[in-house]
Formats: structure tokens, C-alpha cells, sequence
């Protein structure tokens, strides 16, 4: 997670630059703003156009796209206001980053009261996270204009099939490979910090977050960083 996320985070800078450069025709824009006249009240249309959480009076806003990272998901976003938002995410966890946890937890999912099972590999079959969180929201123009600046807190399922390949000693003098299937359900609470971006000509908006998650049903206390970036549909 902390060499992907430097990475998706230069992607996003990126694409914002590209987006500004493509609003400005790549040329320095001088408005009335910069040189203290009136600003140029801009149309409903044409603000949506531009940036589609521009205008205050236009609100509420929804938001639909795809997020990249941890978990890979379909993301749902609500805003009833500028400053509250609800966000919903469905998707699958990145398993490679749990390889670890994964295969420590052979001794609490399977039952082997008489210490005679040793851990072999493990196959995840299923790994699906649903995401509930609310976020207030902050203007972040006086840095980029379309830029907003979240942190909230949600909950977390977490959906878990896995294949445990393992060894039994069923002589004194014979082992023998088994394997086993373990369905596994939690749940746990989580805090996120991010930035939301949403000047450019299409309706869209990108956005960069991170996650503290807690397990609090099956392995309480335990904890874990997640985060991406992605895009929405703003309409």
C-alpha cells in the first residue's frame, strides 16, 4: 500500500493538471477577479458544464464512478448540501496486501483442538467489502478552484471465502495434504481523509482518500490502511 498509493496520488495530480491545461486552451487565463473588477455571473448550464459542484443553489448532486486501490469498487456518491455527503462502495479487497493476515489466521478458522494441522497455502476465492461513510466537506478554492477537502467516518463488511491447504498427521508415520473452505463475515468501523476535485469541462469529479479501518466482530482491534483514487459522474 505504500508504494501503490504515492503512485495513484501522482496520477491525480496529473490528470488535474491536464484538465486545467485543457479548460485554459493551455494559455494563462486573466479574469476580472485578478484584476479587481466585477466577477462574470455565470449561468446554471454553464456552470455545470465547467465545474459540477459549482454553483450552491444547485444542490443536491449525486455522483456514480469507479474507484482504484483498496477495495476496487463501484462508488456511489450523494450531496444534499456542500458541506454533508454520503457515499456508499461496493467492490472486492485487494487480497495481495492481506496474504499475511490471511495465513495467520489458519489456527482461529480452523478448528484442531488436537494441534495436529499445519498450514500449508491458502487460496482466496471471495474477498467483497461493502463501504457506508459520511463526510463533510470543506471549499478548498483558495488552493485550486474545484477543490474540496473531506474527512468522516463510516462502517465496513467484509465478506471473506478462502481455501486452506494444509497437512494432517494421520499416523505416526503418514502426513497427508487436505484442503477446506472457510466462509468468514466481519465488520469493523473506519475513518477517511481526502480530496475531492471537480473543474473540468465534463461532469466529472476525481478524488484521493485513505482509510483507517478496525475490525470490531471478528478480530477486534485489528487495524488497517486503505485507500485509492477514482472518478465520478456528477449529475
Amino acid at each position: 500500500m505504500k508504494s501503490i498509493l504515492p503512485t495513484l496520488f501522482c496520477l491525480l495530480i496529473a490528470v488535474c493538471a491536464w484538465a486545467q491545461r485543457v479548460h485554459h486552451g493551455g494559455r494563462v487565463m486573466h479574469t476580472r477577479t485578478q484584476h479587481k473588477h466585477n466577477v462574470i455571473k455565470m449561468p446554471r448550464s454553464k456552470a455545470k458544464t465547467i465545474c459540477p459542484i459549482f454553483e450552491d443553489t444547485g444542490y443536491p448532486y449525486q455522483g456514480i464512478g469507479i474507484k482504484l486501490g483498496d477495495p476496487f469498487a463501484v462508488t456511489y456518491k450523494y450531496y444534499p448540501n456542500k458541506h454533508i455527503a454520503f457515499v456508499a462502495d461496493f467492490g472486492k479487497s485487494a487480497s495481495g496486501l492481506y496474504s499475511k493476515y490471511y495465513s495467520e489466521l489458519f489456527d482461529e478458522v480452523i478448528n484442531d483442538p488436537d494441534d495436529t494441522l499445519d498450514y500449508y497455502s491458502h487460496k482466496v476465492k471471495a474477498d467483497w467489502v461493502g463501504e457506508l461513510k459520511v463526510l463533510y466537506q470543506i471549499n478548498g478554492e483558495k488552493i485550486s478552484p474545484g477543490l474540496q477537502i473531506y474527512a468522516g467516518l463510516g462502517g465496513e463488511i467484509r465478506s471473506l471465502k478462502i481455501q486452506y491447504d494444509f497437512i494432517a498427521q494421520t499416523t505416526p508415520d503418514e502426513t497427508k495434504f487436505f484442503d477446506t473452505d472457510v466462509n468468514r463475515l466481519t465488520a469493523g468501523i473506519e475513518g477517511v481523509l481526502g480530496i475531492e476535485y471537480s473543474y473540468f469541462k465534463l461532469p466529472i469529479s476525481a478524488f484521493m482518500e485513505l482509510e483507517y479501518y478496525v475490525d470490531v466482530v471478528k478480530d477486534p482491534g485489528w487495524r488497517k490502511v486503505q485507500g485509492g483514487v477514482g472518478l465520478r459522474y456528477v449529475f
